[in-house]
């Protein structure tokens, strides 16, 4: 098989490429822009474009099929010879179902939390040595890839994102998975530059329930979900919500039966997110026993509530959260485990969401919870992005909390950092972008030392 990716740097995007190599299939691809980690990893297989930049003389007759990622444009040139050609064009959800009709498919879906949830599946499957393929968006320890694809495995894991497919597919990924066992972890408003309006996201998820096969898992502290789950159903539901636990030293533990199982995660959600995973464990024969011997060496993955250094009274962590609800639980987990230290707790806004005028209301006291709030947001990101110029006072009337400090400049923000006094304190960093270029293992050791 030939296949060419338009737009393989991406972290789906990358994977997919490696693991359709790893398969024996001729593998291509372009991208106007591949930054680290796809571009070494991609580089270290022989993958990395030679050019920078989109090619139609890559289009060719003798390709098999084109999958198509989320980065390129409709206009883009090397889609428009593909349409041309007939060359069959996948988005990579499409792609992934095609290459797992035959399996069991097992889908993680949720607002928040899915990620998680499927790096939890996976690692104790790989513990175990239960063989499934897989799609994961973030890296996991023991993986060399995060897609795999195969002929033999017959369970497939998946993570579920609500966003689209692909430039010329408008439907959310998860549509296309049609889960035997699924899912839910939490509906909390994202995406507003796709679903205008609050019903309109939730709706998303309805349909995703519709083609569950076999059994929802969601959890029932989630009232708009709770809700949604029970509405009629053809499907089996089991419920979830924060197992038994306690935190001591440090360290959190889970409690079954008298029973203290220590995890190398922490956090409410953590252990929502861990509660799901058992459940699916069950669905697909795993034993309680089994379960809870894994789970005591997960880490996390990767940019997950993640730490990057530490010492002896301090230490820093960063979190893709970004929405208003991934702040406060993030924000909630760091106070509870730490509650012997201040917690300074910074956020960018980097999505088309966060920084869309109309959705900054919707952070009204999701930062309330840190004993000092920062907030960051970059104007080359707006100007970027095509959007419409926010202001700092607009930001502060938005997080309403009088105290919240927000910078715009990296360099500011950095120096302000490292001139705090970091005895008995921990810094989070949360976003799904970089604070515009900032080197974290850098600044942190700059921080601490």
């Amino acid at each position: 098989m030939k296949v060419h990716l338009i737009a393989i740097g991406g972290s789906a995007m990358h994977n997919m490429a490696l693991a359709l190599h790893h398969k024996g299939f001729e593998v291509s691809g372009s991208d106007d822009a591949i930054f680290e980690p796809s571009k070494s990893r991609l580089d270290s297989h022989g993958l990395l474009p030679e050019k920078m930049g989109w090619f139609t003389n890559k289009i060719h007759k003798d390709l098999d099929a084109i999958i198509l990622g989320m980065h390129a444009r409709i206009d883009n040139p090397e889609l428009l010879r593909a349409q041309e050609l007939n060359i069959p064009i996948f988005s990579y959800p499409e792609y992934i179902y095609e290459q797992s009709k035959t399996k069991k498919r097992v889908v993680m879906g949720g607002s928040h939390g899915k990620t998680s949830i499927t790096a939890m599946l996976l690692h104790v499957l790989n513990y175990i040595q239960l063989d499934c393929d897989f799609m994961l968006g973030a890296q996991l320890e023991a993986f060399d890839t995060m897609v795999k694809l195969t002929k033999e495995a017959p369970i497939i894991i998946l993570e579920g994102d609500e966003y689209l497919s692909s430039p010329i597919d408008r439907r959310p990924k998860f549509h296309w998975y049609k889960p035997h066992i699924a899912v839910l972890s939490g509906i909390a408003w994202d995406h507003i530059n796709v679903f205008p309006t609050f019903e309109n996201y939730v709706e998303q998820f309805r349909i995703f329930k519709e083609d569950v096969k076999e059994v929802l898992i969601y959890c029932e502290t989630d009232e708009v979900l709770s809700k949604l789950a029970n509405e009629k159903s053809k499907c089996r539901l089991k419920a979830y919500a924060t197992p038994p636990h306690e935190i001591e030293n440090g360290v959190s533990y889970l409690v079954d039966d008298n029973e203290r199982i220590p995890l190398m995660v922490f956090g409410e959600h953590n252990l929502q997110n861990m509660n799901a995973a058992r459940l699916v464990c069950q669905e697909l024969g795993v034993s309680k026993e089994q379960f809870y011997e894994a789970i005591q060496s997960f880490k996390g993955a990767s940019n997950r509530l993640e730490l990057v250094r530490k010492n002896t009274k301090s230490a820093m962590y960063k979190d893709f959260a970004h929405s208003p609800s991934k702040l406060k639980a993030t924000s909630t987990a760091m106070k509870k485990q730490f509650s012997n230290r201040k917690l300074i707790a910074c956020m960018e806004l980097h999505t088309f969401s966060s920084l869309n005028k109309a959705f900054l209301k919707e952070y009204k006291g999701c930062m309330d919870t840190p004993d000092e709030a920062i907030v960051f947001f970059s104007k080359k990101a707006i100007e970027h992005k095509k959007l419409e110029e926010i202001s700092i006072n607009e930001v502060n009337k938005a997080f309403d909390r009088k105290d919240l400090k927000v910078f715009t400049n990296t360099d500011e923000l950095e120096a302000y950092l490292i001139s705090n006094d970091w005895e008995n304190k921990n810094l989070l960093m949360m976003s799904s972008g970089n604070f515009d270029g900032m080197d974290f293992d850098d600044f942190s050791f700059k921080l601490f030392s």
